[in-house]
């Protein structure tokens, strides 16, 4: 039997591995794609979007970690299953309990997997990312030094300038603010200088003329300038988050002292708590998702038709697992009390394993209660 387990559990990281390969690569690619656009299409270098690409990974591993867990699991099923091993081994005296200990082993070496990337990986590679976005949103000069192009540094604002001397000088220069929604504002200038004012950039242009449209009277305004300078700080997006948040930080911070904790992120402890053990939780699923895909395959035995209305089901029951522990996000966050909640998911995941199980190793209790009720 332990050659049973190795073999087993050799097949089940086998295909997990290929899964997991296959997936990621299909969510980098989208990924990739969006942030190759926004990254190269403001000015940054290959090695930045290398960089962002790499400190990314992590999260989106955990993302395809239980779908890959359950793929594996379903397909080694669906193989023993369709060549009879699984019938044979059952034949033999192998009862269902004894054939899940290498599925529950499996959904034990990813939940480890899961465990290391949630609770440090995860939170350093976003702490690093967060700080990395901050610099680059900070870096307004980088990203308006570029002539001949319309750049939009944040929404609704638009800047352009057709020449950039030897000096620095921005020559004919093109801001249009329509941030406010009542009133838009466009400024030209015959030339224009960024001037650093302590941690602010102040773009001063020179010669040029201010036209102000009011949207609820369509009123249009124009005044010429001598001089004019244009706080540009606010231009910098400010909604990133830093790297004092509470999903940038590594687990054993989290497990002391919430006050302090809240105190240095601004949040609840209900938030705190949720992110706590959802990394606990997450780590579970993926034994859940293991024994799900086996148990479910289990139940529907030898088919020369296949078992794909069972695939269906299992793949339907872990969609409703997973639903039920997005829908208690928010009742942990409101109350820190209610974080058993979280695990709640995986305890209704494991009842039914258990459930089915016990049904495919007592294949014979429906039909001897059915008889019992029809005897007289």
């Amino acid at each position: 039997m332990a050659r049973l387990d190795r073999y087993m559990l050799s097949q089940l990281l086998l295909l997990f591995g290929f899964f997991a390969l296959v997936l990621v690569a299909l969510f980098w690619i989208n990924r990739a794609v969006v942030l190759f656009d926004r990254l190269i299409g403001d000015g940054q270098s290959a090695l930045v979007f290398l960089e962002f690409t790499a400190l990314g990974l992590p999260k989106l591993i955990t993302t395809v970690l239980p779908i890959a867990t359950f793929a594996g699991a379903v397909y080694v099923s669906n193989r023993m299953s369709s060549e009879s091993e699984l019938t044979v081994l059952q034949s033999t005296g192998s009862s269902p309990w004894r054939l899940a200990r290498p599925v529950f082993i499996y959904g034990l070496c990813v939940a480890g997997m899961m465990s290391v990337l949630s609770h440090f990986l995860v939170p350093m590679a976003q702490a690093e990312l967060s700080q990395r976005e901050n610099e680059i949103s900070q870096n307004i000069t980088a990203s308006l030094l570029r002539e001949g192009q319309f750049l939009h540094p944040t929404q609704n604002v638009t800047f352009y300038t057709r020449l950039i001397d030897g000096s620095g000088v921005l020559r004919d220069v093109f801001l249009s603010d329509r941030r406010d929604p009542a009133e838009g504002v466009i400024y030209t200038a015959a030339e224009a200088y960024l001037v650093r004012n302590g941690e602010g950039t102040t773009l001063i242009m020179v010669d040029g003329l201010a036209q102000r449209l009011n949207k609820v009277d369509t009123r249009l305004a124009t005044a010429k300038f001598r001089d004019f300078s244009f706080d540009i700080s606010s231009l910098v997006n400010q909604s990133t988050v830093g790297s004092q948040s509470v999903p940038n930080l590594v687990s054993p911070r989290l497990m002391v002292d919430w006050d302090s904790v809240s105190a240095l992120t601004g949040d609840a402890k209900g938030v705190i708590a949720e992110e706590l053990h959802a990394r606990f939780a997450q780590s579970l699923f993926c034994i859940v998702a293991a024994l799900v895909g086996y148990a479910t395959l289990l139940t529907g035995g030898f088919s020369r038709f296949g078992v794909w209305r069972e695939i269906a089901i299992a793949f339907a029951l872990l969609i409703a697992i997973d639903g039920i522990r997005g829908s208690l996000v928010d009742t942990v966050r409101e109350d820190a009390s209610r974080w058993p909640l979280l695990y709640l998911p995986s305890l209704i995941g494991a009842l039914l394993v258990g459930g089915m199980l016990w049904h495919v190793a007592h294949a014979g209790w429906l039909h001897n209660l059915r008889r019992r009720r029809s005897t007289p």
